[in-house]
């Protein structure tokens, strides 16, 4: 693994650095594939900026608000700028809040607004998993394949790669969606199926799964996404494209 770059005295992580990258990534090829439309991309990056900015403050608030007598002691560590000291869940609610207000501000359709960041977030799904293979992050179970990677002094599944390969395949089913005209909606939930089930796929072999009465956590979630993402593509496609037009939520 390569958590860290050491650049004669500064020290810059890996995984931090690949995941700037692999927005900046996603966000420009997206912007080229929406290039020949009459509507700039440019608000589409002020929406993801902003959900960012949001994103970060409030997995920062929601770990304070978690290990408050630490903050307490020390309040000058709630601006070390450390990944570690964030909560996702808290982060994620946040960076949907502040995307949901800015997109109703700026009068942007809910539906084709998911489309339209649907490549980008399939881009960056793979710069997502190329992190944690540089953190160490997501590791597998401990294994005697061939091609096992040593990791926390035991050989394990890299379920990294795995991950990234089946990302790899559903960046492609996306990219290859952009050719085709689909039911407003159903780009995104087609994302959120195939990524549901890639997890259903990796989760036997990873080795820092977290048990819900001896079931796998990420496997009932997954299963729950994957259900609900399939009803709704199944609404897509009984929906008409005279309904499409006149949708109000897009």
């Amino acid at each position: 693994m390569f958590p860290v770059i050491q650049i004669g005295p500064l020290s810059l992580q890996t995984p931090g650095i690949i995941l700037l990258l692999g927005l900046w990534l996603a966000l420009w090829i997206s912007e080229k594939l929406y290039s020949y439309r009459t509507q700039t991309f440019g608000i589409y990056y002020d929406l993801v900026l902003v959900a960012l900015i949001a994103g970060i403050l409030g997995a920062r608030l929601g770990y304070a608000a978690k290990n408050s007598s630490v903050f307490l002691q020390t309040p000058s560590a709630l601006i070390i700028p450390s990944p570690q000291m964030l909560d996702l869940p808290s982060g994620m609610m946040f960076a949907a809040l502040a995307a949901l207000v800015y997109g109703n501000r700026r009068g942007l359709r809910f539906w084709p607004t998911l489309d339209q960041l649907t490549p980008a977030a399939s881009i960056f799904a793979l710069a997502l998993h190329l992190a944690d293979l540089a953190s160490g992050n997501a590791y597998g179970a401990p294994t005697s394949v061939l091609w096992c990677i040593p990791l926390w002094g035991e050989c394990r599944h890299p379920t990294q790669v795995y991950a990234f390969l089946l990302a790899l395949g559903i960046t492609a089913v996306i990219l290859r969606s952009m050719r085709e005209t689909w039911p407003n909606g159903m780009r995104f939930w087609t994302f959120l199926a195939l990524t549901a089930l890639a997890r259903l796929i990796i989760e036997p072999f990873r080795g820092d799964s977290v048990t819900w009465f001896h079931f796998r956590q990420a496997q009932i979630i997954a299963w729950a996404v994957l259900a609900l993402s399939l009803h709704q593509i199944g609404r897509c496609l009984q929906t008409t494209p005279k309904e499409q037009d006149h949708d109000p939520s897009g």
